[in-house]
């Protein structure tokens, strides 16, 4: 075997994971959520950057509020998730800089001190975040159903602020009957990477 990864691990991180769309009603608890986070924090972004946020929607009211951003394909899982989170992107991360990548606190100024660069930046890292978060999210034995399909303005204007960028919309939790569609197909070793 080419990996130090168990075979078991390798199936319930990757092979046998899937994006759940029916969740049980078991809840997901605060300490889950911080169990999974307290262990991807440590996946690598530039410059140490933790550009991601994630706003749980544990409430009724929120709950309905965020249901009617969503493509209406969306809105039936998202009312009845166990847990819903916002994943977005603070486009402030720099403010952090000096704290997170101590051995070179001028980074804050030197690369990040224009909106623009810090935007791409911020997305991109908290992209990569999101995707150590769904990981995370496997590995607690949970099953994500990360969705684009919903009115960004709308949940922006909702929830968050103009310095923060929603990225995704998560439901999390137990999968529940036919939660899931058969395996899609995969691109190829051979079809995806070269050698120069």
């Amino acid at each position: 075997m080419s990996l130090v990864l168990d075979s078991a691990a390798q199936d319930l991180l990757f092979r046998e994971a899937r994006t759940a769309n029916t969740f049980t009603d078991e809840p997901v608890t605060d300490e889950q959520i911080q169990a999974i986070y307290d262990l991807v924090k440590y996946g690598p972004t530039a410059f140490n950057q933790t550009p991601l946020r994630i706003t749980l929607v544990r409430s009724a009211e929120a709950r309905e509020r965020l249901v009617k951003h969503m493509a209406e394909g969306n809105q039936p899982k998202t009312a009845t998730a166990p847990l819903v989170a916002i994943l977005s992107a603070d486009n402030e991360f720099h403010e952090e800089l000096p704290e997170l990548f101590p051995h070179f606190p001028q980074a804050k100024d030197l690369f990040f001190a224009e909106r623009s660069a810090r935007e791409g930046a911020a997305t991109l890292n908290a992209a990569l975040q999101a995707a150590y978060f769904i990981i995370g999210v496997r590995a607690a034995g949970l099953a994500a159903g990360p969705m684009t399909g919903l009115d960004f303005a709308g949940v922006q204007k909702e929830f968050l602020d103009g310095d923060h960028t929603p990225l995704m919309v998560m439901n999390i939790g137990k999968p529940g009957e036919d939660a899931w569609f058969p395996r899609s197909p995969r691109l190829t070793y051979g079809e995806v990477i070269t050698t120069v």
